[in-house]
């Protein structure tokens, strides 16, 4: 969603993620692949900087896109910081449509290749956070431009997106975290979409969660925080919708490495 977070004084932090969705008995969509790398450090106690790279599999289409991450905290007081952060980057799309699912070889599709098509991305957000919650605004691009949708396998115009997020963390016991949260999409012409989720941390070591996109989708997560700095985890998202019968699911494998805050009082590990 691209809020500020990613940037702000938890330590430095290298992460990867790596999604496969698989195609379902009608083969229609085949198989996605996703993988998304991010670096991201305070440089101070207010200036944060990150890099995302997040690269697309999805039919036909590859899809690349780079940028760089700023964020800008205030100390409200109250225990009470607001982060500001902006995004600035490119994506490029590629589309060979004689990949795709085409029965007729004189389709005109197949002479209308995307090649290397360059799109700038600018985006921005809000964070303001205490000990035990958070809330978050953002915009994660402001420019209109073409994607694949592998839905209506076709290229689309997007439209702007807007997500607002909030959560909690509750110490249910001395070894157990509780933490609900909640996210909400609004893309124009489009519905309201909904994420409630719930994460527990438990002994400040394994993590298990699920969540639910409403009228869409399910999915589970467990991660195991090792060697004080590493995280693995896995998650299994699940269509709720008729589409579930051209997928059988998405897996997300998630890798996470965060060198020590500089203060020694903050020993657990990063919850939101």
């Amino acid at each position: 969603t691209d809020t500020p977070k990613l940037t702000l004084g938890h330590g430095g932090c290298f992460g990867c993620i790596y999604s496969v969705r698989g195609a379902g008995g009608y083969q229609m969509f085949g198989v996605t692949r996703t993988g998304t790398l991010g670096v991201h450090s305070p440089i101070s106690d207010k200036i944060g900087l990150g890099l995302n790279v997040i690269a697309d599999k999805i039919g036909p289409s590859t899809e690349t896109s780079a940028s760089g991450n700023f964020s800008y905290t205030l100390n409200l007081g109250y225990k009470a910081k607001l982060a500001f952060g902006l995004k600035a980057g490119a994506r490029v799309l590629n589309v060979d449509w004689s990949k795709g699912r085409y029965l007729d070889s004189n389709d005109v599709l197949l002479n209308n290749n995307i090649s290397n098509k360059i799109m700038p991305l600018i985006g921005a957000g809000l964070y303001l956070y205490g000990e035990k919650w958070y809330l978050g605004a953002s915009v994660p691009n402001f420019i209109k431009q073409d994607y694949y949708d592998d839905i209506q396998e076709s290229v689309m115009a997007d439209k702007l997106h807007y997500y607002l997020i909030g959560g909690y963390v509750f110490d249910i016991t001395d070894g157990l975290k509780f933490k609900p949260s909640a996210m909400l999409k609004a893309v124009s012409g489009a519905p309201l979409a909904a994420d409630l989720s719930a994460n527990f941390l438990i002994q400040e070591k394994v993590t298990l969660g699920a969540s639910y996109r409403w009228d869409d989708s399910v999915s589970a997560m467990a991660g195991l925080q090792f060697l004080d700095h590493f995280f693995i985890g896995y998650a299994f998202d699940y269509s709720t919708t008729k589409l579930n019968k051209y997928n059988d699911g998405t897996h997300e494998i998630i890798l996470r490495f965060q060198l020590p805050p500089k203060s020694s009082a903050i020993k657990s590990p990063r919850f939101f």
